[in-house]
Order: structure tokens, then sequence, then C-alpha cells
């Protein structure tokens, strides 16, 4: 079989990876879109591409331009198989005894858990069960449109599971992952202990949360990772690519 229609097959397969969560559309499958159509219609045009690219190979700064795109697309393929490493060891390191686990939040659909969150909170109750004297952390704010905060929609799901309102402290004033870790510092604070702390959320999200905490001074980050749909991993994994590229710029 012609390779170009092989490489035309795993194209689209790619495509079809990114379309999948529509209507969903986040800065993940919009780049994993723009991609596999820009390698789509390459592969398509290959004798235009090779032409096009053989005219600007012929003169001398064409030349240096080509060699500093394959530079930067060679340099961009190692970044991201770096961070895909460091985000799936990141997702695996359970800890052998939590001091405390903090659920990080996501959005809440009216009173209810989206189902996204009910995935985190099947973890933490699973991390809460095997650790029956450990404390927890729900950590979320309240959004624009969500009628209660993801803090209490979190407490209530949990309870309602069987786990001790008493080891459930809710932080209900952060908006993003960055405050969800400082507001949880400040209360493990009040309660003089340790900053250490097991983080529940995605797997694909746990390197960068990891990373935000030890800016923060949380020297030992461990992890519960929530089981993430397939049909979703693609786009949150390359979003994930781009917020973790953020965060090395702009530090949050």
């Amino acid at each position: 079989m012609n390779i170009r229609y092989i490489l035309l097959a795993l194209e689209t397969l790619l495509l079809c990876l990114f379309l999948v969560p529509l209507p969903i559309i986040c800065s993940g499958n919009l780049a994993g879109i723009i991609v596999s159509l820009l390698l789509l219609l390459i592969t398509a045009n290959w004798k235009d591409f090779c032409c096009i690219v053989g005219r600007i190979w012929s003169h001398g700064a064409g030349k240096a331009a080509l060699i500093a795109a394959g530079v930067v697309v060679a340099a961009a393929l190692v970044y991201v198989t770096v961070l895909s490493v460091l985000m799936y060891r990141a997702q695996e390191n359970r800890p052998d005894k939590p001091d405390v686990i903090v659920v990080l939040g996501c959005k809440v659909n009216g009173e209810k858990p989206s189902r996204m969150l009910r995935r985190r909170l099947e973890a933490a109750y699973e991390a809460l069960n095997d650790n029956p004297d450990t404390l927890c952390i729900v950590s979320g704010g309240q959004g624009s449109n969500e009628k209660i905060s993801e803090a209490q929609a979190m407490k209530t799901y949990l309870v309602d599971k069987g786990i001790d309102p008493e080891r459930i402290i809710m932080e209900d004033k952060s908006t993003s992952t960055y405050e969800n870790i400082e507001y949880s510092l400040k209360i493990l604070d009040e309660m003089e202990m340790s900053h250490d702390m097991t983080l529940v959320t995605d797997g694909f999200h746990q390197y960068r949360a990891s990373l935000i905490a030890k800016s923060q001074g949380v020297e030992n980050v461990t992890a519960y990772s929530a089981y993430t749909e397939p049909r979703y991993l693609f786009t949150y994994w390359v979003r994930e690519w781009l917020g973790l590229t953020h965060f090395f710029v702009f530090g949050n």
C-alpha cells in the first residue's frame, strides 16, 4: 500500500480523536484540529509541497529559514515527549500514607458535580477509604453559573457516600489551581499541619498541579489520579502541554 495513503489514514484518525469531544472546545482540541488539518493538507498535496520547499531551499535565506523551522519542529517534538513522560510519572506517584488529601475542584452543574468532578470524587473516596485517619480538603469556589460552590458539592457527594463529614474541610474561595493550592496551604497553616499534600485531580493535570504546589513551598506532592474518559484524553493532554508552557513562562 502507498505510504501516502497510510499517512492520510493516520492523520484522519488523529483529526477524529480531536473532533470526538465536540461540542467541547478548548485550546487542546483546537491545536490538535489545526495540526491534523495541516498534516492532511501537506500529505494530500505532497508533490506541490515538495516543489514549494524546493524553491525556498534554492535561496540562501530560504534555506536558513527551513533549517530553523526544522530545528523548531524537532525541539517541539522532544519537548512534548519529555512533558508526556513527566505527566505520566506524576499521575502514578501514589503516597505510602498521605498527610492530607486535597481534591481540586471542577465544574458543578447546578448543585451536582459534573462528570469530570465525579471521577475526581471517586478517586478521593478511594483514597479516604484507604487512609481512614487522613483529612481531606475539598477546594473550589462558586462559578457564575453554579448554584453552590464546588467545595460544597464535593463535600455533599463524599458525605452521601459515607465519608465522615468531620474529615472533610471546605475551601470555597478558589477559582484556579494556583488558588486551590494557595488557600489549602492557609488552612494547613491554621491547623498547624505539614505542607505535604496528596492531590486528587485528573491524571493529565497532576504534573502541572504538583509544579504549582512546589512553587508555593510544598516539598512532597503525591497523587491519587481520577480516571479520564479516553475520548477526552488527547484533547486534555494537549491542553496540558499548553498549560505547562504557560506555567513555565508566567509561573501560574
